[in-house]
């Protein structure tokens, strides 16, 4: 376990701002956790619970405490495993095996990994073993951690639609903790842990449960054109995971050349009525059906459309690819990026009445 005080956090975060903290904590297990939670005092306080960095705009030195997962370790395990284990009881197995077919319980597969585990890691070891339901998940930047408390997601699928068991240390307690899925209250980019539970948890372990049946998701964004430009008609999952790959890096900057925190805002989910409303004035304008009475509209597409792509504002600026993501073009601080944030976000409203909101966590 690592306790550090007047610590860098230059390389804990994605967007390449230096800031420091005045304390660094990370733990290597979970007993490391546990201690983590005995250790901390009122001077402590905010605590700030971070993954790599990539979903982190730092616009200072942070005051107080920075708490880190190096929590590794991915191994495949089946149901009776996770019985042994604790993971589940017998009372859940029951209710799995009356809410499951038989068929579905067999061709399932459970994938255990430590918080601090890079997340494409994760995806690369479930492709190369024939686990399938991460493919479009590929190279998303992050922690195993972070993907259950801001439920990533890309290309038509979300971390919730695989996470199983979270594990995690309470830290007012020092308690060992198991949450469901359903515990975690999922939806686009947001879960417990990012509204009620935030910074009161540290996530030790995740569970996902894939299957042992191949069905590709192609039917979100440029998936199909671009294994059309390859010749694949019926991608193997690893030519679906090499394709989406080839795609988010044809489009986001390396965060090591030019610093981001990759997709900044997220996209909005608007009511049929104003969705309405904006076709009739763009009838190109790109969306995706949520429901009945839902539709996704692209941040970027809008942001693009206000004329920001590739335009800076001091330091900071739109990446000229992809309007979603914000980039420091060198030396730019905290305060420079969300200055060009606001600016976007009124541009927005002004020209299609709907208000963009950050998916990075703005410290």
């Amino acid at each position: 376990m690592k306790d550090i005080k007047d610590y860098s956090l230059l390389a804990h975060n994605t967007f390449g701002i230096a800031a420091t903290c005045r304390r660094f904590l990370e733990y290597a297990s979970v007993e490391d956790a546990r201690k983590v939670a005995e250790m901390l005092t009122e001077q402590d306080q905010p605590v700030l619970i971070i993954g790599s960095g990539s979903n982190l705009l730092l616009t200072g030195d942070y005051p107080a405490t920075v708490i880190h997962s190096s929590i590794l370790g991915i191994r495949a395990i089946d149901r009776q495993e996770l019985l042994n284990e604790g993971w589940i009881t017998a009372a859940d197995v029951t209710a799995e095996k009356t809410m499951d077919s038989l068929a579905s319980q067999e061709d399932e597969i459970f994938v255990e990994c430590g918080s601090g585990v890079v997340f494409d890691d994760f995806v690369a070891y479930c492709v190369e073993h024939g686990y399938y339901g991460a493919e479009n998940l590929s190279i998303i930047p992050g922690e195993v951690g972070a993907s259950a408390v801001q439920n990533i997601g890309a290309y038509g699928v979300e971390a919730k639609d695989i996470i199983y068991k979270v594990e995690a240390v309470e830290l007012s307690t020092g308690k060992i903790v198991k949450f469901d899925n359903s515990d975690c209250e999922y939806s686009y980019r947001q879960s417990k842990f990012k509204k009620e539970w935030r910074d009161k948890y540290l996530i030790t372990r995740v569970v996902y449960r894939l299957s042992k049946t191949y069905t590709p998701d192609l039917d979100y964004g440029n998936i199909r054109s671009s294994l059309a430009e390859k010749g694949i008609s019926n991608p193997t999952a690893k030519q679906l995971r090499e394709v989406i790959i080839d795609i988010r890096n044809a489009k986001l900057p390396d965060p090591k050349i030019q610093g981001n925190a990759g997709s900044f805002f997220m996209n909005p989910i608007v009511d049929k009525t104003k969705y309405e409303e904006l076709v009739s004035l763009y009838p190109n304008m790109p969306h995706y059906t949520i429901d009945a009475c839902h539709e996704k509209i692209p941040a970027g597409w809008m942001i693009d459309q206000c004329g920001w792509k590739g335009k800076s504002l001091g330091p900071a600026g739109v990446h000229d690819k992809q309007a979603l993501v914000l980039v420091n073009r060198g030396g730019a601080k905290g305060q420079d990026v969300v200055r060009l944030c606001k600016a976007i976000q009124d541009d927005v409203f002004h020209k299609f009445g709907i208000e963009i909101h950050p998916e990075v966590n703005i410290k």
